[in-house]
């Protein structure tokens, strides 16, 4: 596999795609509007990318930089390619894209009270697999509870609240997000 991670903006050809991903990988309670996430795009703490191997399409990351973090908000695989590989090599090149950085990320809570609990696991898995591990955080957003994995180090609950006031700002981030173990 040769994965590259292009840079996007507004009239990529990819955007359409990626927009229909998403709407598609994530529920509602865990999307974000997509346009705030394309005009966000253009900071510069800000990497979204659309992923290829080779000439073909596999998927798109949304990542957010802050200090010596990087947060893998959003990845994504298109359907057609899952179960290939491809997702362990997108997450292969995140992480030699940011080495020297903590990367890191969310998934849904991994309980079994939750109807899709297999699910969770299997994705818990696949992301430790892929090199992340869970550092016993739980964090909400909006209604939706997760547990934060990483690969290079702790986050402090003080760092994860900086960066996120840093995408979302002050007001928003009061009424979206909290830290349940703080």
């Amino acid at each position: 596999m040769n994965i590259k991670l292009i840079n996007i903006n507004r009239n990529d050809s990819d955007l359409e795609k990626i927009r229909q991903l998403y709407l598609t990988a994530f529920p509602s309670d865990e999307r974000a509007p997509f346009g705030i996430l394309v005009k966000r795009a253009k900071k510069p703490n800000i990497n979204f990318f659309s992923c290829h191997d080779g000439e073909t399409w596999i998927g798109f990351i949304y990542v957010i930089n802050h200090i010596d973090l990087s947060y893998l908000y959003y990845f994504a695989v298109d359907d057609t390619k899952r179960g290939k590989g491809y997702g362990t090599a997108i997450l292969e090149a995140a992480r030699k894209k940011y080495a020297g950085r903590r990367l890191f990320l969310v998934i849904e809570e991994v309980e079994e009270k939750y109807s899709n609990y297999p699910q969770r696991i299997d994705r818990l898995h696949f992301y430790e697999h892929a090199g992340f591990v869970r550092t016993g955080q739980k964090v909400q957003e909006a209604k939706v509870i997760f547990d934060l994995m990483s690969t290079d180090g702790e986050i402090s609950n003080k760092e994860y609240r900086s960066l996120i006031k840093t995408f979302m700002g002050l007001r928003i981030l009061r009424y979206t997000m909290r830290i349940l173990n703080d």
